[in-house]
């Protein structure tokens, strides 16, 4: 290893690539993808126009994102032999574990999987999108034993996914707050199932292996599980009565309170931020605030404790109620995160192979110095 390499745990601080895609300033809570904040997303975008951004790095025109659209639309019926395989596995399978395995499964039945051309890379990347969402809604429902629900052509992205998910075609409040949600997982530059999807991409192997590789650290409780363990957190507390001592006891003995701080953002996640309007929004169209309540109380709670430490609420804080309130089990949450964030990691990809390298970083040896083999009778 060169002298000169710098060493940093985790490659925190080290710049690995550049992309046109998402910008960050973590101290001033900014995030914008392609240069649009995420706020402005938020409230004029769609999931699908937000996409079309991420893959093209611009805005689609109204054709264009027509034609984006009906392209999803025709690939959210994954083959019978996927879905029979995935009913075939035990009941107990973690939700991940079989999004995993089902888009592995996708690479058997796609004969040109390893051509990574930018025309075969978007296609598949829409093929992706829209499939990710066709498998979390059956994965949901195969595991409370229900039957499968076929897409419906008529309806959105979003839309489609709780109707395939509930059974039940959502109001427009709920498929939009669902769409805004999806939006704002959609990427977030250069986190760890990112990174992972880019190391294996880099070695040109196909975009089924590495989306399983995201997957694969998705599925780790540091990036992607915190949303489910957010919400049980709640469920467990019960009552707003009863949020600020759990979180004192909790704060007291020094356990990570799950849904505060972020390795980039020292200040609010501005994803957060949006949720929270929305959980509000959720919380009154039910008339049971009490979720709410106790999340406002929490995050106070919090703040107080830790604000000055630049600890503050991340996204996964008030995505686990907004799922809540729209019926979505908390066993789905990191799937649901994998429908929205497929949009980034193929972009990633996609971007990151029109100038490939291959990633390949060393490491520091902390080992015993330069010796000799010791024959197994003198040991």
């Amino acid at each position: 290893m060169s002298a000169e390499a710098t060493f940093s745990r985790g490659l925190e601080g080290v710049i690995a690539a550049e992309s046109a895609l998402t910008y960050i300033d973590g101290q001033k809570g900014i995030l914008a993808y392609v240069g649009i904040p995420i706020e402005e997303l938020a409230e004029h975008s769609t999931f699908e126009e937000t996409a079309f951004l991420l893959l093209h790095r611009r805005l689609p025109t109204r054709s264009e994102l027509h034609q984006f659209h009906q392209e999803l639309v025709q690939y959210r019926s994954v083959s019978a032999p996927v879905l029979e395989i995935v009913q075939a596995l035990p009941r107990q399978t973690p939700p991940m574990s079989l999004l995993r395995t089902a888009i592995s499964l996708l690479g058997h039945f796609d004969l040109s999987a390893d051509d990574v051309s930018p025309q075969a890379l978007r296609e598949k990347a829409i093929k992706l999108i829209s499939q990710m969402a066709t498998l979390t809604a059956a994965i949901g429902r195969l595991r409370n034993n229900q039957e499968l629900i076929p897409p419906d052509p008529a309806l959105s992205h979003s839309a489609n996914f709780l109707y395939m998910l509930t059974g039940t075609k959502p109001d427009v409040t709920a498929a939009r707050v669902f769409d805004v949600l999806l939006i704002l997982q959609a990427d977030h530059e250069f986190p760890a199932s990112t990174f992972a999807s880019l190391v294996v991409a880099s070695t040109l192997s196909d975009v089924y292996s590495a989306i399983c590789a995201a997957l694969g650290a998705l599925k780790g409780p540091l990036h992607g599980g915190a949303n489910e363990q957010v919400i049980k957190m709640i469920l467990e507390i019960g009552e707003p009565a009863r949020a600020a001592q759990y979180i004192k006891e909790k704060l007291a003995k020094k356990e990570r309170i799950m849904g505060f701080g972020h390795r980039v953002y020292k200040t609010y996640d501005p994803r957060a931020r949006i949720l929270k309007r929305y959980s509000q929004q959720l919380a009154q169209q039910a008339h049971d605030a009490r979720l709410f309540e106790i999340e406002e109380i929490i995050e106070k709670t919090v703040i107080d404790a830790l604000g000055a430490k630049g600890i503050f609420p991340n996204v996964d804080f008030y995505s686990g109620t907004v799922c809540y309130y729209l019926g979505i089990e908390p066993a789905l949450l990191t799937p649901i995160f994998a429908v929205s964030r497929i949009a980034g990691w193929m972009a990633h990809i996609i971007e990151y192979l029109a100038d490939n390298r291959l990633f390949r970083p060393t490491t520091r040896y902390v080992g015993p110095p330069l010796g000799h083999y010791i024959p197994i009778d003198q040991r």
